[in-house]
């Protein structure tokens, strides 16, 4: 079976989701964050796994559901920090972040037997998701992060390795205000929805 991973950061007003700042405060940034995290876990927790890991940048809260390994995420980039992720797994690993509420459990149930690699594409030109049969750092140390390219730059550094890669359906990354209310609706009886309905009715008040 294999391996999911989540990295996130703990969901603190004014460390998460910045860029919904404005229309929505930071006390209501986090608060969106900590709900997407919550459904995250959710449906990881809910999909078949070997063993499921939580990568955390801070401290876990009420948020987490049990049987989550948790483990603190190390310096250094993006890049950095997701190829150290895939180092403490041993056997085929998933990692996925805390942007897509909108992830089911049957996406996160992928066989190796046919490929090496999984590739979850997000709209904003990064990934959502990335599997790895063999869980090997060298893939993703140097991928340039957050930037229109990273999807594509990621992608190409698995063909060029000679993996066998299996797309996986492209998601909507949550990052502006339009962003959370087009997940939202995708999702409308999850957490993330109902906190946004709730934040919403906050907006452009004096």
């Amino acid at each position: 079976m294999t391996n999911l991973l989540v990295i996130a950061k703990e969901p603190r007003p004014g460390r998460v989701k910045t860029r919904l700042t404005p229309p929505f405060t930071p006390e209501e940034a986090a608060e969106l964050a900590e709900a997407a995290l919550a459904d995250t876990l959710r449906t990881v927790a809910a999909a078949p796994a070997s063993r499921r890991i939580l990568v955390l940048d801070g401290a876990p809260g009420p948020w987490l559901p049990p049987g989550f390994d948790v483990v603190p995420q190390c310096a250094g980039g993006l890049d950095e920090r997701l190829a150290d992720a895939f180092a403490r797994c041993t056997g085929p690993a998933l990692l996925i972040g805390m942007d897509t509420p909108q992830v089911t459990p049957e996406l996160l149930t992928v066989d190796f037997t046919e490929c090496d690699a999984y590739f979850g594409p997000a709209e904003d030109g990064g990934f959502w998701a990335l599997g790895l049969a063999e869980p090997d750092p060298a893939l993703l140390r140097g991928v340039p992060m957050s930037t229109p390219v990273t999807g594509a730059v990621q992608r190409e550094r698995l063909v060029t390795a000679g993996l066998r890669v299996l797309d996986l359906p492209w998601l909507r990354d949550v990052d502006t205000a339009a962003d959370a209310h087009a997940v939202a609706a995708l999702v409308p009886h999850s957490r993330f929805a109902a906190r946004l309905a709730r934040c919403a009715t906050t907006v452009g008040r004096p």
